[in-house]
């Protein structure tokens, strides 16, 4: 696909949008661009444009684009203000995770939301290179591999920080229940 877009196809391009634009998304949300989601990952694609002469052949796409994502996050939250408020951080967050069925039970729905907001709490809690590695890992569902390849580090880095940040995770939230997901009998 990448060699048809350097070839000249712009219908290349717009299929590896249209392919990429939902995790972008949820990586820009994810990482605190919050009201501001569409306008970093809209950067952010025409930045991968401009860059496509730099991407390395046989290199994954995805990735590349979500470290991009991410640089473009960093760039935004920092001038737009210092510290967004936890609510408009979990307003974002909220908005990039699938919604409940309102059929589905109002306590499992509010334990949710609890769950959420102690996760996204504690997460808030953490350095940036931990919160990094757990949101590319967990809440954007990549693996090891991609982790380190969209981050810039070594595999190994990638596993002990991400273990460094699970254990503090462990320690941030309230209860057991939050971190077993409920599913813990005593």
């Amino acid at each position: 696909m990448i060699a048809r877009v350097r070839a000249g196809e712009p219908e290349a391009y717009a299929e590896l949008v249209r392919a990429h634009t939902g995790i972008a998304l949820r990586a820009a949300a994810a990482l605190g661009a919050g009201a501001d989601a569409e306008d970093v990952v809209q950067q952010a694609f025409v930045k991968a444009y401009c860059a496509l002469g730099r991407f390395k052949d046989g290199a994954s796409f995805r990735p590349w684009l979500l470290s991009i994502v991410a640089n473009e996050t960093r760039n935004t939250v920092r001038t737009a203000a210092r510290q967004r408020t936890l609510a408009g951080r979990e307003a974002a967050f909220v908005e990039a995770e699938p919604l409940i069925p309102e059929s589905a039970d109002p306590a499992a729905r509010a334990l949710a939301t609890e769950r959420r907001a102690a996760l996204q709490s504690a997460l808030e809690k953490l350095s940036e290179e931990h919160r990094l590695v757990v949101t590319y890992r967990y809440l954007l569902d990549m693996d090891e591999s991609e982790t380190a390849q969209a981050l810039g580090w070594p595999r190994g880095t990638v596993k002990s920080r991400l273990n460094r940040a699970l254990r503090k995770l462990g320690r941030l939230l309230p209860d057991a229940e939050l971190r077993k997901g409920g599913d813990e009998r005593e």
